[in-house]
C-alpha cells in the first residue's frame, strides 16, 4: 500500500448485498426462463404485519410480475397481466380460458413503491387470490382504487432464477 493510499484509506468502503428474491433493488438483473429482464419496479404489501413483494420485470419478451412471500418457506410465483372483465364484487369462482379458479385468499394491503411502481406508495389495495383445483394455477385479481387488474400465474422456484445486482 503506497503512502497516498494509506493517508486517504477510506474505511467506508460500500458493501454489495448478495441478492436474493426477498431484497431484489429497482436495477437490477434477473435471468428467467431463458429469458433477462430488468428489475423497474417493487411493491410491498403489507396486510396488518404480513409483508410480501412484487417485482416488476421487464425484458425483451415483455412484462412479467414475479410475487415473493415468505410464509413458512420462501413462495415464488410469477404473473403475467391479462385482459379480463371483473367487476365488485368479486365471486369466489372464475373461469378463465377454460380453467375454473377458486378463491384462496382475499384481503386489503397497504402498499409502498419503488421505480415504476413509486405512484402508488400509500395507496390500499383489495387483493383476491384464485387458484385451480390442482394448485398449480393462479389467478390474482387486484382493486386499486377502482381500477380492477387480473393476472394469471404459476408457482415457480428460487433457483429458476439468475441475479446480478444492479447497484
Amino acid at each position: 500500500m503506497g503512502f497516498f493510499s494509506r493517508l486517504f484509506k477510506s474505511d467506508e468502503t460500500p458493501k454489495v448485498e448478495k441478492r436474493t428474491l426477498m431484497n431484489l433493488k429497482v436495477g437490477d438483473m434477473v435471468s428467467y426462463e431463458l429469458a433477462d429482464y430488468q428489475v423497474v419496479g417493487k411493491l410491498t404489501f403489507n396486510d396488518h404485519g404480513y409483508r410480501w413483494y412484487e417485482y416488476q420485470l421487464e425484458g425483451r419478451s415483455g412484462t412479467i410480475w414475479v410475487n415473493v412471500e415468505l410464509d413458512d418457506e420462501l413462495e415464488v410465483s410469477v404473473y403475467k397481466k391479462v385482459k379480463k372483465k371483473l367487476s365488485e364484487p368479486i365471486p369466489d369462482k372464475i373461469e378463465m380460458d377454460g380453467i375454473i379458479y377458486y378463491l384462496d385468499e382475499k384481503g386489503t394491503a397497504n402498499v409502498s413503491g419503488q421505480g415504476r411502481s413509486v405512484n402508488v406508495s400509500g395507496m390500499q389495495v383489495h387483493y383476491y387470490d384464485f387458484c385451480d383445483e390442482n394448485e398449480e394455477k393462479y389467478l390474482s385479481v387486484e382493486i386499486w382504487g377502482g381500477d380492477i387488474e387480473v393476472s394469471t400465474g404459476a408457482c415457480a422456484n428460487d433457483y429458476d432464477f439468475e441475479i446480478i445486482a444492479g447497484s
